[in-house]
């Protein structure tokens, strides 16, 4: 079974390769038009992924990040969330791999198996990082205005961590 896996990248890429040599297709053509356009893409959104990680890492240096999470800390427990889940719901809409990395820590701290680690694990499944998809989308597609986009996913974020920690809750009872 694991030889199937293992083949099934490369054997994906050999019928695609023979499909498009059938066809008459230019592949390395095809391969370096894709790769110039790539790189297009690439130089178009670069800014606002260099913007992006600036702000997440001076928010996490200043410790505003730290004020934020101790402020919103007691509304997410009333409404369900674990108060050690709020650096995850803070950063996730910014950062995934800074959602990620506060993931771990907490499943380090409180265990995988942990109310907390479990809320964790489900919010991480059931979030976007809402602020890098709107920058890196909207940078390539050149759109300018996009704030109503930006409201309804990071009202889509909320529902989702509330839904995430209501769904743990629910399904590992502690």
């Amino acid at each position: 079974m694991n030889a199937v896996f293992a083949l099934s990248v490369p054997l994906i890429l050999l019928c695609a390769g023979g499909w498009a040599m059938h066809r008459g297709v230019d592949l390395a053509g095809a391969l370096t038009a894709g790769a110039g356009d790539g790189l297009r893409v690439l130089a178009r959104i670069l800014p606002t992924l260099v913007m992006l990680l600036t702000g997440i890492h001076m928010l996490r240096a200043s410790g505003a990040l730290d004020l934020a999470t101790r402020l919103l800390a007691p509304w997410l427990g009333r409404a369900g969330i674990p108060a050690a889940c709020a650096p995850l719901v803070l950063l996730r809409p910014f950062s995934g791999s800074g959602a990620l990395a506060m993931g771990a820590e907490l499943m380090r701290t409180y265990g995988a198996d942990s109310p907390v680690g479990r809320t964790a694990a489900v919010m991480l499944g059931s979030s976007e990082t809402t602020f890098y998809a709107v920058g890196v989308y909207f940078g390539a597609a050149g759109v300018v205005r996009g704030r109503y986009t930006l409201v309804a996913a990071l009202l889509a974020d909320i529902a989702g961590f509330l839904a995430a920690a209501w769904s743990a809750r629910w399904l590992f009872p502690a």
